[in-house]
């Protein structure tokens, strides 16, 4: 099993930045990657960006060139860095990791005003 936990969300201005980080614990060594997705209100949970082991990243391409992820694995953290935020980005973030399995964090609310 995998424990995720996030934190960093809140309320922001347009044009600002927030830091998102997760960190796992549990049978963490197992895992193929971790990543970022958001889930706005009426709207199906969308990818945001993922890092699997090998280093390999994925971004959506509506955060490409304004958001990133990156990881410590001394401390088992992936982070997503986001600037230049816009309204649109308002949404839950949930953590995810995969190994042959999802699992998820509990989400955490990102608020961008106009």
């Amino acid at each position: 099993q995998v424990q995720l936990v996030e934190s960093g969300g809140g309320l922001v201005q347009a044009g600002g930045s927030l830091r998102l980080a997760c960190t796992a614990s549990g049978s963490i060594f197992s895992l193929n990657a971790m990543g970022w997705y958001r889930q706005a209100p009426g709207k199906q949970r969308e990818l945001v960006a993922e890092i699997t082991r090998g280093g390999y990243i994925n971004y959506a391409d509506s955060v490409k060139g304004r958001f990133t992820i990156s990881r410590n694995n001394a401390k088992n953290t992936v982070y997503l860095q986001m600037n230049s935020l816009k309204p649109e980005d308002t949404a839950i973030y949930y953590c995810a990791a995969r190994n042959y399995k999802a699992y998820w964090g509990q989400g955490t609310q990102v608020t961008v005003s106009s």
